[in-house]
Formats: C-alpha cells, structure tokens, sequence
C-alpha cells in the first residue's frame, strides 16, 4: 500500500480529534451497557467492515452483536467516518479491524480513542505478507487464524465467554475448510491454462496462491485502487491480456468500469463488475457466501 502524505495524516488526525470531541460531549463519559447500537446486554464490540463483522458474529455467537461500522458497498481505502461512528467507537469496549492501514481514516479515529481503553483486535495478526497486501480474507484458510484472533479478543473484554468463544472460533474454522474444500474443487473445472486473473487492483494474490491462478496484470496497479495508471500501464496491461489470452477482467461491485471496459475493446476479454471483495452485498449475505459468489463467477467467466 502506498505511503500516505504527512501533512494528509495531520489532517486526518485533527479531523479525528474533532469527530472525538464532539462526539464524547453527546455521549457522556459513562461505560456502555451493550453492543453500539444494539442495546445489547454484553461489552459493545463494533468491527470495521460487512464481512469483518459477519465473520466476528460467527465467533461471537448468541453472547455479543457485532456491527460494522462501514456500511454496505463502502470502499475502505476512501471511508469518511462520520461524527456518528466516533460515537459508537467511543461507546465501545472493543474494535475488530482487518489490519492497520486497510481503512486509513478509521485509523486516524481509532488511535484517538485506544488509549482512552478501547481494545483494537487485529484479525491479521500473524499472517504472513498482510503489511504488503491487506486481502487476506480472499482465502478462507486463513481466516481460520481471523477467527481465532477475534475469539482471544472477545475473551479479554468478556472473560465469561471464552469457552463459548473458542468453541464458536472452532465450528466456523471447519466451515471455512469446507469452504476451502468447495473452491478447490470448482476452480479444478477451469482448464489450468485459463486459470488467469486480471482485477482492477491489487487484491487477489492470497486467493491466487491458494487456488493456482496467475495474476496477469491489474487495471490499477496499486493494492488500494488509488490514483491513475499511466499510458503506459495501460499499454503493458493490454500487451499481456493478449499475449496470454486472458478471458476476463473482475471488478469490485461499485468501481468505475470505464477503463477495463477501453482494455476489453482492445483485448476481447470480458469484464465482469460485481465482485464482492472488501463488502458484503445482495448476492453475498455472509462472508461464506461472498467467497461463494466470487468463486461462482470468476469460475463462469474463465471455463
């Protein structure tokens, strides 16, 4: 991920201060007697995104409600949080993030509350690579070590529930094998030679290593999306779609397909728009059927 500007990090500092501020004056300095927004009898929990949150509810169970804060089909690497989520963070017991850097301005807002107490559970933590690409998630091994992560977590802001936790973080570790299990075999009906991916940015190189498929150049080459590519790029992008035969480029439900869509003419590759990777969405409720949803159609648009 690219380095962010100092003075954009004073910014986003000073604007988290204010939301901080602000926001404690509304809610008052006592503790929370439930989850943020839920009314809730356990320690508040929030985690940062739709499938973060999904997958956190799995570990949490009956005992905790985990909400997100970035609502549905919102990009994490251009969030604005508003007063109203400095207030639910604030009111919080607890904040399950991907990894630092994955949502830069909840960052920015969350370091101004964390030594006011508030525990910050990194999913991530201990996978091998996440400093350099944030998308982990996109293979669901390794969401096995999320969910262990986030039930050691939960077990420090409510020490009643470890078992319950651990026994959670169990059950869904054996659905993500399946799941695992499930993609291994519908990525086994792709010829070895299609099994080529072209995205609009850099995300799925975890998912790429587990499944065997080679990346073969990105729209936006960068792990966020930012920016522009050059001409250049541009150029290089087309040049390998062709002298590999790439069938397809995936997009991200919400992003801008009107520069794959020029590649395409170029190229003849499709492009298929409604990836769901870094949010939840109508065909993919949970994160089990996210990868589900994925997997369906990148499988559809390579065979």
């Amino acid at each position: 991920m690219r380095g962010r500007c100092p003075m954009r990090n004073a910014v986003r500092v000073c604007c988290a201060v204010a939301l901080l501020s602000g926001t404690l004056a509304i809610a008052g300095c006592g503790e929370s007697t439930g989850p943020a927004g839920t009314g809730g009898a356990g320690p508040a929990v929030m985690a940062d995104t739709s499938f973060m949150a999904d997958i956190a509810q799995n570990v949490a169970g009956d005992r905790l409600e985990v909400p997100a804060v970035l609502p549905l089909g919102s990009d994490p690497h251009t969030f604005e949080p508003t007063p109203q989520d400095a207030r639910r963070i604030a009111d919080s017991a607890a904040v399950i993030i991907n990894t630092t850097g994955f949502v830069p301005q909840l960052d920015d807002l969350i370091a101004g509350i964390a030594d006011d107490g508030l525990l910050v559970i990194e999913a991530a933590a201990g996978v091998e690579g996440i400093s350099q690409d944030p998308h982990a998630w996109l293979d669901p091994v390794l969401v096995v070590t999320y969910a262990e992560n986030i039930a050691q977590g939960l077990a420090k802001v409510d020490p009643g529930g470890v078992s319950e936790y651990r026994s959670n973080a169990e059950r869904y570790s054996e659905a993500l094998r399946q799941l695992d299990s499930w993609i291994a075999d519908r990525v086994r009906t792709v010829p070895a030679e299609r099994r080529l991916l072209v995205t609009n940015h850099e995300s799925f190189g975890y998912f790429a290593k587990r499944y065997g498929f080679r990346i073969v150049g990105t729209v936006f080459p960068t792990v966020s999306g930012e920016g522009s590519p050059s001409a250049q790029q541009v150029a290089k992008l087309v040049e390998e779609i062709k002298a590999t035969g790439a069938p397809a480029i995936f997009l991200e439900t919400g992003g801008n397909p009107e520069l794959a869509h020029q590649v395409a003419r170029e190229t003849g590759a499709k492009v298929v728009t409604d990836l769901c990777v870094a949010s939840l969405g109508d065909n993919a409720p949970t994160y089990l059927d996210m990868m589900r949803w994925n997997v369906e159609r990148i499988v559809e648009a390579l065979r």
